[in-house]
């Protein structure tokens, strides 16, 4: 072959390079556009009533410090992590250099969240790499990256819990990679960004205990919680316990409480998270023992699981909390999509389409445009937007039930309740 030969071959194999990208590349470069577009989202925008409610949180931290903040007001419910957080935003944004170049506060608080989705979208491929051939689909993984549900809420919502859920997935990628350590240092730092993690500890624990490596993911979990809690834990125990620990979502406007209140019985009409009648208290608290039995029973069940089947179990947790949940607020749709994913892809699909029609409906309603700016939610307006609620429900309970009736003829024998094997692999 003469060397013209050979450099035409060469120049044609790099033109086939250029040409033929891999997937992790187009993955990237969807993940990359959407952070584009939640920061000038966040950039441009004040959010929900949750920025303001988050302002006021900071300048009442920075005056009287946590401990205070946990006595004097009952509504601050965040761990002591979003806290600090909270404090040194509030802090910078209004030193000169941040107000000259307009970097507001409503910016800083979303920041965090834009951030996270971008890290949860890389652990996600990685944890998509170890799962070998039952790997997710790459029109679901690149579908993720671009995911419409957090580009509303992490870039425009105002609130955490973005950052929660990537530290819980970057949990699950330790189990994936035999870090009981690792593990149980990110999930002590997810439920310090909201407390519904704690819900999963039986689901690691369990996974830990039957691989004979409890001891270090506990001791590391715990050292994780006692370390960033402990200056609630010295000077404000019990304040911390009453606002953190015993929080509930709002009554009568997501699911089974929704169905409840529209149907006007006596003292059950009410929309709030405290102060309710004692019968809606004792329905909150039946709900809420659903879903800590089935959490319960799901861990037990599928304790011998690998790493993917515990990402299926998290994502049947997920599953069982938003179908019993007494509330569920709107940005509380982010916690299970990267769960879901590894559980079915198509059901991923279909919750990801019907919790967007309601979260386009949700933020256009409280913004009272479709070009939203500044949206606050009101008890007068949920009217209008919680009937869209029963979308993502009815969505979720129509995609258990398939899941559950496909998967019974193969594994019903694994499905006996009083059984004591686990279930083996996913």
């Amino acid at each position: 072959m003469k060397i013209g030969e050979i450099t035409e071959v060469d120049r044609r194999a790099n033109s086939d390079q250029t040409t033929h990208l891999s997937p992790g590349f187009w993955f990237l470069l969807a993940a990359l556009a959407a952070t584009g577009a939640k920061l000038l989202i966040a950039w441009n925008t004040i959010g929900t009533n949750d920025t303001v409610v988050f302002f006021l949180f900071g300048r009442e931290l920075s005056i009287h410090g946590l401990a205070e903040t946990y006595r004097r007001v009952i509504l601050f419910n965040h761990p002591p992590l979003v806290a600090y957080y909270l404090r040194a935003i509030y802090d910078l944004s209004s030193l000169y250099f941040f107000t000259h170049n307009n970097i507001t506060f409503a910016f800083l608080l979303r920041l965090p969240g834009v951030i996270a989705d971008l890290v949860s979208s890389l652990v996600v491929w990685k944890l998509a790499d170890a799962m070998g051939d039952r790997r997710p689909p790459f029109w679901a993984l690149l579908l993720f990256a671009l995911n419409p549900i957090s580009l509303m809420i992490s870039g425009f919502h105002g609130n955490t819990d973005s950052v929660m859920v990537m530290f819980l997935v970057i949990a699950c990628l330790m189990t994936a990679r035999q870090q009981p350590i690792l593990c149980g240092l990110f999930l002590g730092l997810s439920w310090q960004v909201k407390i519904v993690p704690l819900l999963f500890i039986p689901v690691f624990a369990l996974f830990w205990h039957n691989r004979r490596q409890l001891r270090p993911f506990i001791a590391a979990f715990l050292v994780t919680t006692v370390l960033l809690a402990l200056e609630p834990l010295i000077f404000s125990p019990i304040a911390y316990a009453k606002n953190v620990l015993s929080y509930g979502s709002y009554w009568g406007l997501w699911g089974i409480t929704y169905l409840i209140r529209i149907s006007d019985f006596q003292h059950l009409s009410r929309i709030s998270f405290f102060g309710l009648a004692p019968a809606a208290t004792i329905i909150s608290n039946l709900l809420k023992l659903v879903v800590v039995s089935f959490v319960l029973f799901l861990a037990w069940r599928r304790r011998g699981s690998d790493a993917q089947g515990l990402v299926v179990t998290l994502a049947m947790s997920w599953l069982s909390f938003f179908i019993f949940a007494p509330g569920v607020a709107p940005q509380y749709f982010v916690w299970l999509t990267p769960f879901l994913l590894f559980l079915s892809p198509t059901f991923f699909v279909c919750f990801t389409a019907a919790a967007s029609i309601f979260l386009f409906v949700f933020y256009s309603t409280i913004s009272h445009s479709w070009v939203w700016y500044f949206g606050v939610s009101t008890n007068a307006l949920s009217a209008v937007w919680a009937p869209w609620n029963l979308l993502p429900w009815l969505t979720l309970i129509v995609g258990s039930v398939l899941i559950w009736r496909n998967n019974v003829p193969q594994q019903s024998s694994a499905l006996k309740l009083l059984s004591p094997a686990p279930v083996a692999g996913t």
